[in-house]
């Protein structure tokens, strides 16, 4: 990056994070990218007529929304005259908002861009088989009743089976295997148990549940068009477990393989509806705004890995970030690593420490280095807060400087793991 081009990450907020199928299930990904929106706007003061562009990650994207980001800087009050796409990264799209936006300032085309991510996970659709849908089309064709009747008849109880879009989302066409499985062969590499993988869980939940006044200065609530569950609103996660025990996550069955398997749906990242927003500036915008920016974007990097070791994904692209900017592990105050299975942030610690993994997989001839529990995700992570896949990145971000103002700290480092094997990594200073 241009260090003469400094990229400001002025305010954020995000929704409420809501497990699939309740709170959020009735709220579209574009009402929840619009919530946080029109909230960044109305909490920043700033003219919707002075941003220059909208950039949304989202991965489940709706049928009935074509270029979400555009769809929700409508319904957030932002000019049509302001362009707006869409990114889709898997778990990065998040990050991926704020670097595109960084890359369009650094060219010049642009100061001021509203950029986040929205995902709700419950409304992922059903799909039909191939052969199903192709029978309907024969009907849709058909002229005369006769025909109708002919085509209907062809119809088996199984053409009524549905494929389940998230299911299909959450695997990965390269290696024929889902995330979960990709998560039992980190915990098998790295010999992470069943005992370790619940301690970290556990942890998450704690973490986040003592953290709950600090994240909710991040959070803006969410009103229902109408009441649920006697609620009108949510204005909380609904994730973290005040009681969650040991005991609790251990009578859990693994998931993915059921037999010999240790990665359950206790020690994995819950399946989340949520979105978050970000304003990103240069220093010309920034100054003209008054606006007091959270922190700034000093570098980013993105790594591809082995997709049938995704969860790795966070030591490949660290290391390359270290290689491009000469900050380390050592260098951050906080780290936010995205927990999208206990076993591959474990996975990752173990990684980074091992001189002959760095050696062979990173090509390096030293261990990258320490990734300490004691600054790791010390709010707690998406096991316990959830995992709306193209927002994370966006929270991860908001969360970690957030957090350095609290701590009067400096630098945060966040990454996280992509499906499909990838990395992304941010480093982020306070100012």
């Amino acid at each position: 990056m241009n260090p003469n081009e400094p990229i400001y990450i002025v305010d954020g907020i995000r929704t409420p994070f809501a497990k699939m199928g309740t709170a959020f299930a009735e709220t579209d990904a574009v009402e929840l990218g619009r919530v946080a929106t029109s909230e960044l706007l109305a909490k920043t003061g700033l003219d919707p007529a002075t941003v220059e562009e909208v950039i949304f990650g989202c991965v489940g994207q709706p049928a009935d929304a074509a270029n979400i980001g555009r769809v929700i800087a409508l319904r957030a009050g932002i000019p049509d005259t302001v362009t707006a796409i869409t990114v889709h990264r898997n778990c990065a799209s998040g990050f991926e908002s704020v670097t595109q936006a960084a890359e369009k300032i650094m060219v010049g085309r642009g100061d001021v861009f509203v950029v986040g991510g929205t995902e709700n996970m419950s409304l992922i659709p059903l799909l039909y088989s191939e052969k199903a849908a192709k029978k309907f089309g024969q009907l849709a064709r058909a002229k005369t009743v006769a025909q109708k009747l002919g085509i209907l008849s062809t119809f088996r109880p199984e053409d009524f089976t549905p494929r389940i879009g998230l299911q299909l989302g959450l695997s990965d066409p390269a290696s024929g295997l889902n995330m979960g499985q990709t998560a039992e062969n980190v915990a098998r590499d790295f010999k992470i148990t069943r005992e370790e993988q619940d301690e970290f869980s556990l942890r998450s939940h704690q973490k986040a549940v003592a953290a709950r006044d600090r994240l909710a200065q991040e959070i803006t609530p969410v009103y229902f068009s109408k009441p649920r569950d006697g609620q009108a609103y949510l204005d909380s996660d609904n994730g973290p477990r005040k009681g969650q025990t040991m005991e609790a996550l251990a009578k859990l069955k693994p998931v993915f393989e059921k037999v010999s398997g240790s990665v359950t749906a206790g020690n994995a990242s819950q399946i989340t509806d949520g979105a978050a927003a970000l304003l990103v500036m240069n220093e010309k915008a920034l100054k003209a705004s008054g606006l007091t920016p959270l922190g700034r974007l000093v570098g980013y990097q993105y790594a591809g890995c082995d997709p049938s070791r995704m969860g790795l994904g966070p030591v490949h692209a660290i290391h390359r970030a270290e290689q491009r900017y000469g900050l380390g592990l050592k260098d951050a105050d906080l780290i936010e690593i995205n927990e999208a299975f206990a076993a591959q942030v474990i996975g990752c610690q173990r990684a980074a420490m091992d001189a002959d993994y760095c050696r062979q997989k990173l090509g390096r001839d030293t261990a990258l280095g320490e990734i300490p529990d004691e600054v790791l995700n010390v709010n707690g992570g998406a096991i316990a807060l959830g995992h709306p896949v193209g927002v994370s990145g966006t929270r991860l971000v908001l969360t970690a400087l957030k957090e350095l103002a609290r701590r009067n700290q400096k630098r945060a480092l966040v990454s996280l793991c992509v499906g499909g094997g990838q990395g992304g990594a941010l480093w982020l200073e306070r100012v």
